[in-house]
């Protein structure tokens, strides 16, 4: 009897032997990217997000933005026409986890920060039909009477910073200052704002 025979007629080592290549491969095709400079370090200009930008991106997960959002342009003309330059890993190094995403029932969200003033973002997350009869987003207006919550800020920045963000003692000691008086909404639209920003910065 054949080896080939053999492994066939013995599924436990068919499974034994079928898991180790496919380990091998990924971590031939993941591993590498651990050690390019492409994929671990920023882009020129980018800095972890602020008390307030990141208290906007934990509000951004909680309430499933990610879930009709994409932050990710892929290296395609009809994309890159549409939205801007592609996304790069490096303008996600801060990003824990990325929300890059591949669902697009509203529009991609890498490049729009700056593209619209807080205004905008305020009268859009009250009520989107004003601005945009056709969307089928729903509102947010209680983000506006919600005060942003100041109490772990700093516990999640320095839990970051063991992570790697370099965050100065003096920024994370003044972040609950920093939130001091802001609502929810006024912590997205900062988050908002900041998206895509750093990769225009550094072009």
């Amino acid at each position: 009897m054949s080896m080939h025979e053999k492994i066939e007629k013995n599924i436990g080592l068919m499974i034994v032997l079928i898991i180790l290549v496919v380990s091998v491969g990924g971590l031939v095709e993941i591993v590498p990217l651990y050690f390019q400079k492409s994929t671990t370090e920023p882009v020129a200009g980018l800095k972890p997000y602020g008390a307030l930008e990141l208290t906007g991106r934990d509000i951004y997960v909680r309430e499933g933005c990610y879930n009709c959002h994409s932050q990710m342009i892929r290296p395609f003309r009809a994309e890159t026409e549409r939205y801007g330059h592609y996304s790069v890993a490096g303008e996600f190094v801060y990003d824990r986890p990325f929300q890059w995403g591949s669902k697009r029932t509203g529009p991609d969200l890498a490049r729009v920060g700056g593209r619209y003033n807080d205004e905008w973002h305020r009268l859009h997350l009250m009520n989107p039909r004003d601005l945009v009869p056709e969307s089928n987003m729903p509102g947010y207006p209680w983000l506006a009477s919600t005060a942003a919550d100041a109490d772990i800020i700093q516990t999640k920045m320095n839990a970051l910073r063991m992570l790697g963000h370099p965050y100065a003692d003096e920024e994370i000691a003044r972040a609950p200052e920093t939130l001091k008086g802001k609502s929810e909404m006024d912590a997205l639209i900062a988050y908002l704002q900041v998206m895509g920003t750093a990769l225009a910065k550094a072009r």
